[in-house]
């Protein structure tokens, strides 16, 4: 007897072809929803300049990066799975709480020159904007 879990869902299907479009809006929403972050991050905290992860280019090429991972991912997983949607959200709060540890690990050894709790906090802020565009957009997108 087949249970809940091991049946496909309604609303599972996804068209991947979709991504072609699909994938390059979500990522050009994070990296928007990041520099509106970052604008007023700079105004409300005015970071030391040194502080890299908040320069102009860093999250720009970051976000892209992360969120290209994002799209790839959840275009492998909605060929081979019966429940990608499913399965992207979870790896995806995984992943989310490892883009943490980069950052805690910053704070904790003040590695980067202009580290503060407020800095770190405004990175985990975008990670997770980043996070939430991806797990929205990308299914939200491409569901059949």
């Amino acid at each position: 007897m087949e249970t809940a879990l091991e049946t496909e869902q309604p609303g599972e299907h996804v068209v991947l072809k979709r991504l072609w479009w699909a994938g390059p809006l979500t990522i050009l929403a994070a990296i928007l929803a990041n520099m509106v972050i970052r604008l007023i991050a700079i105004a409300v905290l005015q970071p030391d300049p040194r502080f890299v992860p908040l320069q102009m280019g860093t999250p720009i090429v970051f976000t892209f990066f992360g969120v290209l991972g994002a799209v790839i991912t959840f275009a492998f997983i909605g060929h081979f799975s019966s429940r990608p949607i499913w399965l992207f959200r979870r790896i995806a709060v995984v992943v989310l709480f490892l883009t943490y540890i980069p950052d805690t690990l910053m704070l904790m050894t003040g590695f980067n020159p202009g580290t503060t709790t407020a800095n770190v906090l405004t990175l985990m802020l975008m990670h997770t904007v980043s996070w939430a565009i991806c797990v929205l957009m990308l299914p939200g997108l491409t569901r059949e």
